[in-house]
């Protein structure tokens, strides 16, 4: 589509993240179910419904527009997902697999949050206030999964314990190998 106006370019920005949040709703699953930690767990699966709700709410924003809910293939999405499988295809240890997600899915979220703040921005420059809305909120959801994943990687890091526990030195702070955190884990969870 060759953009000409503002509303050009909101219509484009729109469509790349309907199309980003429709290849989450099929990816979330899968980061879930590949996680040990039931924080993680969680917290995914409650991503997982924000983001169908997501998808509605972008559909919302084309019937403001009075464009068609169509998405646009989103390149920089499919490449985050698909960074984000190599995290769940990997042998590792449970505690890194479940950092390796969180990873992945900050990027993601960092991604979604810069898109929906452009979207947003466009949407008030052209007095669009209840698209603007609707893309806040769900920029707000964003910023709020992003809280969320940084304090269950908090938790898992902080399992790992002191360097008194740990007992040994590596080039600086003592550091408890993946083995260790992941048995800490299971025995914290009973």
């Amino acid at each position: 589509m060759t953009m000409t106006t503002l509303e050009d370019l909101l219509v484009e920005q729109v469509r790349d993240l309907y199309d980003a949040e429709k290849q989450l709703v099929r990816a979330l699953p899968k980061m879930a179910e590949a996680a040990s930690s039931g924080d993680l767990q969680r917290a995914i699966q409650n991503h997982l419904a924000e983001t169908e709700n997501q998808v509605t709410r972008l559909e919302r924003v084309f019937e403001e527009l009075d464009k068609p809910a169509k998405g646009k293939a989103c390149k920089a999405m499919r490449g985050l997902v698909d960074e984000g499988a190599e995290a769940l295809d990997g042998d590792s240890e449970e505690a890194l697999t479940d950092l390796a997600i969180i990873a992945a899915a900050q990027r993601v979220e960092h991604y979604e949050i810069s898109g929906y703040g452009t979207a947003r921005a466009i949407a008030r420059q052209l007095g669009q206030e209840t698209i603007a809305a609707l893309l806040e909120e769900t920029e707000e959801e964003e910023k709020a999964a992003d809280s969320k994943l940084t304090e269950i990687a908090t938790d898992l890091l902080g399992q790992a314990g002191s360097p008194e526990d740990v007992g040994e030195k590596r080039n600086g702070p003592a550091r408890k190998s993946a083995e260790q955190i992941t048995r800490s884990r299971r025995a914290a969870r009973g």
